[in-house]
């Protein structure tokens, strides 16, 4: 049975953050191109943005590069449309807004496609699906089935920490802390500030080798949570990474892409 019936991704903005870029959309069109306009990114440079904080997603590497499975997707589709790829690193609160604003061409970070954000930019096919795990101590000392005087943790402006503020949040003895990025929030969970995070499963495997003393607790929960490109409205690129994504499927790159970052 699932254990929680409100779809949980990591990437959904605050209520508020959305309310305040959808007064940018006015500017979100290039004036340039007009909607549905046929176009061709064969031969052109598409800035495409990512957290660079969120492995195996996207971080950053010590040289100051970025790395990661979006990052490996970012180029892969442009290659696969002809086109120049210039990925550059955005912090997640400003990700949205900074596309609004065309600071780059499209967002690629492990966004999960939500009706929230649809209202305020188009998504492309998805790339990826995820799914929500608890991770804690192996001493059995958290359960999902009996989550009370609980310090929990999860990343901030995500769905994931809205639910933890929504259904636990001073609700019997717990208490919700949320962090910047995961990795912050993993910190907490080593030092005992937080006893568990709610976290999406391939981050937790993708934490939990270094860290044996800790592990995925109850079941999987398969949420229908969809990666996808994030484009500014009526944008004809959509169209461009959508062929580009499917090509990849096909053509059997996104697997080992998928493999590549994550493992069998």
């Amino acid at each position: 049975m699932k254990l929680f019936e409100k779809k949980l991704s990591r990437t959904s903005l605050s209520v508020l953050a959305l309310a305040a870029v959808v007064g940018l959309t006015g500017c979100s069109k290039s004036e340039d191109t007009k909607a549905g306009e046929a176009t061709s990114a064969e031969g052109k440079t598409i800035r495409i943005a990512t957290e660079g904080a969120y492995p195996p997603f996207n971080y950053t590497n010590n040289d100051g590069s970025l790395g990661g499975f979006d990052v490996d997707v970012a180029n892969a589709v442009c290659e696969q449309m002809k086109a120049k790829c210039e990925i550059v690193a955005q912090d997640w609160d400003g990700i949205i807004p900074g596309l609004l604003a065309n600071k780059y061409d499209a967002i690629i970070a492990g966004m999960s496609i939500t009706p929230e954000r649809a209202a305020t930019v188009d998504f492309s096919a998805p790339y990826f699906s995820n799914t929500m795990v608890w991770l804690a101590k192996k001493d059995g000392s958290f359960s999902p089935d009996d989550v009370t005087n609980k310090d929990l943790g999860s990343q901030r402006s995500t769905t994931l920490g809205e639910y933890l503020l929504d259904n636990f949040d001073g609700k019997d003895g717990n208490k919700v802390n949320l962090y910047d990025t995961y990795e912050n929030a993993y910190l907490d969970l080593k030092s005992g500030r937080v006893d568990a995070v709610l976290a999406e499963k391939v981050s937790a495997a993708d934490w939990l080798p270094e860290n044996p003393d800790y592990a995925v607790i109850g079941e999987e929960i398969d949420n229908d949570d969809h990666l996808g490109i994030a484009l500014r409205k009526n944008d004809p690129l959509k169209a461009e990474f959508d062929k580009a994504i499917e090509a990849i499927r096909s053509n059997g790159k996104l697997a080992e892409i998928e493999a590549a970052n994550f493992g069998k």
